[in-house]
């Protein structure tokens, strides 16, 4: 008998089965989330749902595959990766949403609707509002913030080819001056945020390296560098963060295919002259036969060229390997690089290793931990002859080599110039090196102890080694006073940090708050030793072959410690209204027993006008935000680690019967404390028709409490005490400005940042109104702190060629007069109202793209800032220093010859005694300078050829740094240490032509 089955029997049965087959569709597609499914489409239909296999592509702004994107069915767990060559397949139906996701570029969301195959374009996030950026200890979108702060992408950092990240960082954010010294590749950078704040005390900025303070790191592995201003963001670094903070965040692995990339590059530097000429024998010959009798005509024997000897065409090169990937549980980022670089100037190099691995693990749903560790070696190759003082001084009377072809040796025979010096005969003989082993290891915690609460521990240890040595031997001139010498300096240093955080965060319909209290300790500890031997043997720099001592040996060790208690409340409401606040404690051990806590606070507030109704839907502004801050930041740096005790030193005049003995040299107080800043921002954030991003700032920075090392008269015993003394104030504005001028098959992008910053001393110590009495920047009150104070050179007196400097004097009723005087002695000594600070600064990149092709420009400039070129006093003395090479006169200038010329330098006269050369605005140059920082002309090979060798992208580029200076600077290079504002024998920057491939497999 046949079985009847009910009506309600049979649907249920109808509906196991739909299940069934749906639960097989979707393990299915499961199966194909990490391959390519290479059949055909199948679609069927099952109960009125259209069922299909959807495939595609998914590439970059530049058509490159990207892998390991996610590909996910809307508000399901149904998902792909895609491949190594950016292709999916998944399993959907026709009212799905496709969601495509990918660290570092937009979401996107694509209905299905009758498509079978979707392509997809993914565009970079870093031009987005949306991107995240690492503030203090925790991150936020880049349309929250109620802060000023900027954000460089290390693919911008890699356009100019240096191995510091702080030269790479010039003119590319508002407010960052960087500012360099010495175009050695051994020597670093100078960077001040919104203007300098201190006297004595650091004007640095605190660098904080994956979320800690301090750690190190490579250029090549940095993935952004966040620079932050005003004091709602650095309100966490607050106890330390009055001159800014530079947050650097290093690459990490992401999930997907893992991905190896290499980069090479290769080229050469020159030494740039900029407009500046020294004489060759004939016009030095023909220049002294005006004043000096005692030329011979066998001086045109010679005519050396030491410029060109002293300098070289350098290699530069640098190699870096790396390999990335992961799941969704293991990530991991590895990298080494290989960084070396000559010197424009003859044995001067510069030699790096670096290696870095970055690895995140999550151990279950609440637990991560993370570890990250770089190891950096370098060897430093110093110049060792006195060549770049001997390339701007040397007579070119003087032979460089003996008839046999070997260097002469300047101490015998005939020899025109005043020091007697061929540093080619030196450098055969002597050596400076040094050589550092830098690692730094992280070991971070992270623990949801429940929804919305996590702890976190981020630890790191950080070891230091640096030696340097020198050997002068016997002979050579600087060798031969000690028969011989060498002196070497090790020192070891470590830093162990601690930084513990509790964090909440939760959304309450339209109010998101999250709280954060963190409890720090970080302690370091260094120790040195250094000796100097004399009497070695010809060629032996080992210390055992020394038979006596040039001074005793010295060391010591040093410890600090920092121990730090913080806490934030940041709250937001429907996506427009943000606030933050935050209170910061902060221990050190550097400072008096009475005061070293110093407590700061901050707060910020910003309002996103876009997002009210009357802006929604605005086609012009399409995002509009007002930000303000106020609070305190601190400064504990550049004292010394004992800078409030009484400190006693060794002296040789303190010994008694053959025994070391000390003396008095800092007066204990027990009152020193932190320096504080006291800063306001507004700002204003502004995109129309999105394509023009606008960002303005207005700050205003008052430093107090400075800290301020005292000269104590003599009869007190000591020779000073650090005080807290003195009122420092900036104020200034910013701007950057990115516009999309093209945005279809040719793109061009541009960006223009500038600052503007206005400094006055409000105050110095103890009723006193200068700092520096006499000097050449005295930071007086009532004055910008880097003002020029010197005589104020008029010329040229036309009647007599004789030198004229301003003389200003009262009569009996207190008028002033302006008087002209030849009396070097008589001249007033003035405030010029120039200064080393520039007015204003910046940079403009513009971004070229067409199908494979692409061009950036990049050009940075300074404005308004004044050099004083100390070098002049040697090469450019009016016939004072004959036995000296001199400069050839730049365009403009000329030579008192007759009366009635108007002459911008005075006639010369042998061995002249009027001070014609001494310090005064004569040598004060404007030291405005724009540069044509870098080209890059790069070409993305296509993908078509690139599939057949499994490569994912490969980028061929030419780039040149440095290639073009407009200055009216006289010398070499107008670039200088702002704050000093000094070019004396100035080693110049260079000038870079270099060749590099990018591939990525």
């Amino acid at each position: 008998m046949k079985r009847m089955i009910p009506n309600k029997a049979k649907h249920y049965c109808n509906v196991g089965k739909v299940l069934l087959l749906a639960t097989a569709i979707q393990l299915t597609a499961h199966s194909q989330s990490m391959a390519f499914n290479k059949n055909a489409s199948l679609s069927k239909t099952v109960n009125g749902l259209q069922k299909a296999i959807i495939k595609g592509k998914i590439t970059d702004k530049d058509g490159l595959p990207i892998p390991g994107v996610s590909v996910v069915v809307k508000g399901t767990k149904n998902g792909v990766l895609t491949d190594a060559n950016g292709n999916y397949s998944i399993n959907v139906e026709k009212a799905d949403v496709l969601v495509f996701s990918f660290t570092g570029y937009l979401t996107k969301e694509i209905t299905v609707n009758n498509q079978t195959a979707i392509d997809v374009v993914l565009e970079d996030s870093a031009t987005n509002l949306g991107e995240v950026v690492i503030v203090g200890y925790s991150s936020k979108k880049q349309s929250e913030l109620s802060s000023s702060v900027s954000v460089v992408s290390g693919d911008k950092l890699r356009d100019v080819t240096s191995n510091e990240v702080s030269s790479l960082l010039q003119g590319r954010a508002p407010g960052v001056v960087v500012s360099t010294a010495s175009g050695s590749p051994t020597s670093g950078s100078n960077i001040v945020i919104r203007g300098a704040g201190s006297i004595n005390a650091s004007t640095d900025p605190l660098i904080v390296v994956d979320g800690n303070i301090g750690g190190n790191y490579n250029p090549t592995d940095v993935e952004t560098i966040t620079v932050l201003k005003d004091a709602a963001a650095t309100g966490l670094y607050g106890s330390r963060a009055a001159n800014g903070v530079i947050i650097i965040t290093t690459k990490q692995g992401k999930a997907g295919k893992a991905v190896v990339n290499f980069s090479t590059t290769v080229g050469y530097s020159e030494a740039s002259t900029g407009n500046f000429k020294l004489m060759d024998s004939q016009q030095l010959y023909d220049y002294q036969s005006k004043f000096y009798a005692g030329l011979t005509p066998e001086r045109l024997n010679n005519n050396t060229n030491w410029w060109d000897l002293a300098f070289r065409r350098g290699l530069v090169n640098t190699h870096t390997l790396s390999a990335s990937g992961g799941t969704e549980k293991s990530t991991f980022y590895l990298s080494g690089n290989y960084y070396k670089e000559e010197g424009t100037l003859i044995n001067n190099d510069k030699t790096g290793y670096n290696l870095r691995g970055n690895f995140t693990q999550k151990l279950s749903d609440k637990f991560k931990v993370s570890a990250f560790l770089n190891g950096i070696f370098i060897r430093d190759d110093y110049n060792a002859g006195g060549t770049l003082y001997d390339a701007y001084v040397n007579m070119p009377f003087d032979p460089a080599y003996n008839a046999d072809g070997t260097p002469v040796d300047a101490r015998y025979g005939t020899w025109y110039g005043r020091d007697r010096d061929n540093f080619l005969h030196t450098l055969q003989y002597n050596t400076s090196r040094a050589k550092s082993f830098n690692v730094s290891a992280d070991v971070n915690l992270d623990y949801n102890i429940v929804k919305n609460l996590t702890l976190s521990s981020y630890n790191r240890a950080r070891l230091v080694n640096y030696r340097s040595d020198s050997f002068n031997d016997k002979r050579t001139k600087s060798g031969a006073t000690n028969n011989g010498t060498a002196y070497a300096s090790t020192s070891y240093n470590n830093t162990l940090l601690t930084s513990n955080r509790l964090r909440y965060s939760n959304t309450f319909g339209k109010h998101t708050l999250a709280v954060l209290a963190v409890g720090e300790i970080e302690q370091g500890y260094s120790e040195s030793l250094n000796a100097n031997v004399k009497n070695l043997p010809a060629g032996r720099d080992a210390f055992s072959t020394a038979t006596d001592i040039v001074t005793n040996p010295s060391g010591g060790n040093d410890t600090y410690q920092f121990s730090k208690y913080l806490g934030q409340v940041d709250y937001s409401y429907n996506n427009k209204y943000f606030a933050v606040a935050s209170y910061v404690s902060e221990y050190s051990s550097r400072f008096g027993s009475n005061k070293p806590n110093g407590n700061f606070y901050q707060l910020g507030a910003s309002w996103i006008a876009s997002n009210e109704d009357f802006l929604k839907n605005n086609k012009a502004i399409t995002f509009l935000k007002l930000r303000s801050s106020y609070g305190t930041t601190g400064n504990a740096y550049g004292i010394g680690y004992y800078a409030a005790l009484g400190l006693y030193s060794i002296s040789s005049g303190a010994s008694y019967a053959g025994l070391p003995g000390a003396a008095p040299s800092q007066k204990a107080n027990p009152d020193l404390t932190w320096e504080k800043s006291k800063s306001a921002n507004i700002g204003i954030d502004i995109t129309l028709f999105k394509r023009v991003d606008l960002s303005i700032d207005a700050y205003h920075k008052e430093a107090a409490s400075l800290l301020f090392f005292r000269p104590l008269p003599a009869t007190t015993g000591y020779s000073g005490v650090y005080e807290n003394v003195g009122n420092v104030r900036n104020r200034g504005i910013e701007f950057n400005l990115t516009t999309k001028n093209f945005v279809g098959a040719f793109k061009w992008e541009t960006n223009l940042n500038m600052a503007f910053n206005r400094n006055k001393v409000l105050e110095v110590n103890q009723g006193r109104t200068e700092v520096s009495t006499g000097a050449r920047q005295p930071i007086a009150v009532g004055h910008n702190m880097d003002e020029w104070f010197m005589p104020v050179w008029s010329g040229v007196d036309p009647a007599t060629g004789s030198p004229l400097w301003e003389n200003r004097v009262k009569d009996a009723d207190g008028k002033e007069f302006l008087t002209y005087t030849s009396n070097y002695n008589a001249a007033s000594r003035l405030y010029t109202g120039k200064s080393s600070a520039p007015k204003f600064t910046g940079g403009i990149t513009n971004d070229f793209e067409y199908k494979n092709f692409t061009l950036s420009t990049f050009f940075n400039f300074v404005y308004g800032n004044y050099v004083y070129n100390d070098s002049r006093f040697f090469f450019d003395s009016d016939g004072l220093y004959e036995s000296y090479n001199q400069m050839q006169l730049a365009k403009g200038w000329s030579r008192w010859e007759k009366p009635g010329d108007l002459a911008t330098h005075p006639k010369p006269v042998h061995g002249r005694a009027d001070n014609s050369n001494a310090t005064s605005t004569r040598y004060l140059e404007d030291g405005s300078y724009l540069r044509l920082r870098n080209v890059t002309l790069g070409y993305n090979l296509p993908a078509t050829w690139l599939n057949r060798a499994k490569i994912s992208k490969a980028r061929i580029f030419v780039s040149g740094d440095n290639l073009w200076t407009l200055t009216k600077f006289s010398g070499t290079d107008p670039e200088v240490e702002l704050g000093n504002g000094e070019s004396s024998i100035k080693y110049p920057i260079s000038k870079k032509l270099l060749v590099g491939v990018n591939i990525t497999l």
